[in-house]
């Protein structure tokens, strides 16, 4: 792990039902208990199974996620905010003028937005989205580790 990781991440999107699922897993998977890792939504959304899908195709279970939202957290107190979604990126910016926290915003397609298509053309866009995320967290949080994405 580098010098001067966050002790614990937060990642945040619109309805904590795709993006932020995905992306606090994979921190998860990867950094193990070095770093504790939530994710919640603006507002709670309902649970993916295409998620829990794509995740299960890379040794990652969500199956027990329900998604809530940053009000609901038990503790709010985060190194670092990684906003997932412009909605919940104001969100977070709006939390540092109470609380001394990081806020990094990665735009992230929203998965659900491929939902048009058939069942694997839905399948290969939640997949994008996973294999970015894994991407940018590994590089970001200097981890290895996890299938090669």
């Amino acid at each position: 792990m580098h010098k001067g990781q966050p002790g614990s991440v937060l990642f945040a999107c619109t309805m904590n039902a795709v993006r932020s699922v995905m992306a606090a897993a994979i921190l998860r998977h990867l950094a193990g208990r070095r770093i504790y890792v939530e994710s919640a939504g603006v507002r709670a959304g309902e649970a993916d199974p295409f998620v829990a899908e794509v995740m299960g195709e890379i040794g990652i279970d969500v199956t027990r996620h329900r998604p809530h939202t940053i009000g609901e957290l038990f503790d709010t107190n985060f190194d670092l905010v990684i906003s997932l979604s412009p909605e919940a990126h104001h969100h977070a910016l709006e939390m540092t003028r109470t609380m001394a926290v990081d806020v990094e915003f990665w735009p992230t397609l929203d998965a659900t937005a491929f939902r048009g298509g058939n069942r694997e053309q839905i399948l290969e866009g939640y997949r994008s989205v996973r294999d970015a995320l894994f991407r940018r967290i590994k590089t970001r949080f200097g981890l290895e580790g996890g299938p090669t994405v």
